[in-house]
């Protein structure tokens, strides 16, 4: 698709200048009668050139200026409006009318075949006054306050003014079908909706910063209260089970004798001992005399024949535990004594 190139007369803040016209190497037929229409003077159109010429100093007058539409808006911001039962009371009073006016600054009748309009500078200036009095007013009124809130009109004021300078309305050549006398016009065929759209579409909103987003923790476990499982599972009245006991090494368990068990620290200590038989318990042989405990024969030290099985005795510190000094200082009744002898054979014993 060829570029679409505009003269310098387009851009925003330019002035008006010599309208730049593009003619094929054949001209229109319509063309033709609509300029033969419009000039009083009659003149030659025998060729394109005398075609450029004529259309180029028709539409570069003075009073070459268009319509394209018409748009309706208030008078004064919403809260100063005049309040009537009859509509058509608020209606002329609260409402009026802005011109939309043009001049043609392009023709182009060989690539793109279009005409391109440019608003005049007092179009340009009502709008701008319309929308710095009354359509900022109204939209800052309906617009919660922010601390940027007035920058943010202020630039929105500016963005509009800039906006309404760079519009150029573009449309086919075939406008030029509503040409009258001095090189004015209106636009035909609807394309004044077309305008009346574009410039509507430059009053932008006045747009809040969007809310900050706060991001809330939430503990991992929360019962919240419509949640559908139990309601009761932290009230103290209900039964918790026990924990199981904790597992007991087996060496700590005392295995049942048929010798009776001591129960208690008060029985007398004899007892356990007397009603033991001593040839159930099986000594090194020879027996060692009490009076000499400690030989260097190694005989005495040979592991002894089993004769029968040892039954578990407790140990003399878990006896300790339980009875205390009691048991210490008293005899057996067997003859054995702690504390005349018996201690040595019982360690080389275990």
């Amino acid at each position: 698709m060829p570029i679409s190139l505009l003269p310098a007369s387009a851009a925003a803040f330019a002035p008006r200048s010599t309208v730049n016209v593009v003619l094929n190497s054949k001209v229109e037929p319509w063309l033709t009668q609509t300029l033969k229409r419009v000039n009083r003077v009659k003149r030659p159109l025998n060729s394109v050139q005398q075609h450029t010429r004529c259309l180029t100093e028709t539409l570069s007058g003075s009073n070459a200026i268009w319509s394209l539409c018409s748009i309706m808006v208030p008078k004064a911001p919403d809260s100063e409006l005049r309040k009537d039962p009859n509509p058509l009371v608020e209606a002329l009073f609260n409402y009026q009318l802005i011109h939309i006016e043009a001049y043609v600054v392009h023709v182009d009748m060989v690539s793109q075949h279009e005409v391109a309009f440019k608003l005049t500078p007092e179009t340009i200036e009502a709008l701008v006054e319309y929308h710095k009095d009354i359509y900022s007013v109204d939209v800052s009124a309906t617009t919660w306050n922010w601390p940027e809130k007035e920058a943010q009109l202020k630039k929105l004021q500016e963005e509009f003014v800039q906006a309404v300078n760079r519009y150029v309305f573009r449309t086919g050549v075939r406008a030029l079908e509503g040409m009258e006398e001095e090189g004015a016009g209106e636009l035909l065929e609807g394309r004044g909706e077309d305008v009346k759209n574009a410039i509507m579409g430059l009053f932008l909103p006045l747009l809040p910063p969007p809310p900050r987003i706060v991001e809330v923790v939430r503990p991992a476990a929360q019962l919240l209260p419509s949640s559908t499982g139990a309601v009761n599972w932290w009230q103290p009245g209900q039964h918790v089970p026990q924990p199981l006991p904790a597992p007991v090494e087996s060496w700590r368990v005392v295995p049942s004798t048929p010798s009776p068990t001591i129960t208690t620290c008060s029985e007398t200590q004899p007892s356990f001992w007397s009603t033991m038989p001593v040839s159930d318990i099986q000594l090194p042989s020879p027996t060692p005399s009490l009076g000499s405990p400690y030989h260097t024969t190694s005989q005495y030290y040979s592991p002894p024949q089993a004769v029968a099985p040892i039954p578990a005795l407790p140990l003399p510190s878990v006896l300790a535990q339980q009875c205390g000094s009691s048991m210490m200082s008293s005899g057996f009744s067997g003859g054995f004594g702690w504390d005349t002898g018996f201690a040595p054979q019982y360690a080389a014993f275990t």
